[in-house]
């Protein structure tokens, strides 16, 4: 996965935008985190294909997110674009949709989706997978790609004696067990090659607090969003 920023690169104090393409190169899939102006042009240099966008994230409803939007919606029934087109926000837009359709007198020649956005998991594929938080005043993003399992050591398990089933299975997915003599045996112990999934958090507010602690443990941080 590439993920390309498009934030300003001499961004203001006042307020810097959060917004990023999201690239799965083996999908061919392509994801965004707030549709600002220009986004179009940015993925035209970087040589992406417009009609691989399946999701559209929206953190806010406000200009920054959403002033290419229009653009983005209006140049992909242009070149006749059929599949679905998700968009996930927090505050309803359709009205916004509306009035830009009528506006520039145009329909768009494929279906729109659109999911208001609540915490839990909102949008996955095979690999990857993106959690919103609700912070009272705004959503924190948490992208997150699946745990790798190799392959089971099924002669380590004989030896702990474990009854061949459901357990295997669970033990190959890295769930662990307390042995009722307090012993606790870790699932990725019995795989090879086990390999935790990446962590990258999207947090839009300067101050801690127990919301943004917990998604950023143990992640990377992609980007804050100042609001002042």
């Amino acid at each position: 996965m590439e993920i390309i920023n498009l934030n300003r690169n001499q961004p203001s104090i006042i307020n810097i935008k959060t917004s990023f393409i999201l690239n799965f190169q083996y999908s061919k899939d392509i994801w965004i985190l707030n549709c600002s102006q220009g986004c179009q042009h940015l993925m035209e240099q970087k040589n992406l294909k417009i009609n691989q966008i399946s999701n559209i994230i929206l953190t806010e409803n406000n200009i920054d997110n959403i002033s290419g939007l229009l653009g983005l919606l209006s140049s992909l029934s242009l070149i006749n674009r059929k599949k679905k087109l998700n968009i996930y926000i927090s505050e309803g837009i359709e009205k916004y949709i509306i009035l830009g359709k009528k506006y520039a007198k145009t329909n768009f020649r494929f279906c729109i989706y659109i999911y208001t956005l609540k915490t839990g998991l909102i949008v996955k594929n095979q690999d990857y997978q993106i959690y919103t938080f609700n912070n009272k005043l705004n959503f924190e993003f948490l992208l997150t790609t699946k745990n790798k399992y190799g392959k089971f050591k099924f002669h380590k398990a004989q030896k702990f004696r474990f009854t061949v089933g459901p357990t295997y299975g669970k033990l190959k997915n890295g769930c662990s067990f307390l042995l009722p003599d307090g012993i606790i045996i870790d699932g990725y112990k019995f795989t090879k090659f086990y390999k935790s999934g990446i962590k990258q958090s999207i947090l839009n507010n300067k101050y801690h607090n127990r919301n943004n602690v917990e998604i950023s443990h143990k992640s990377k941080i992609l980007e804050y969003k100042f609001i002042v």
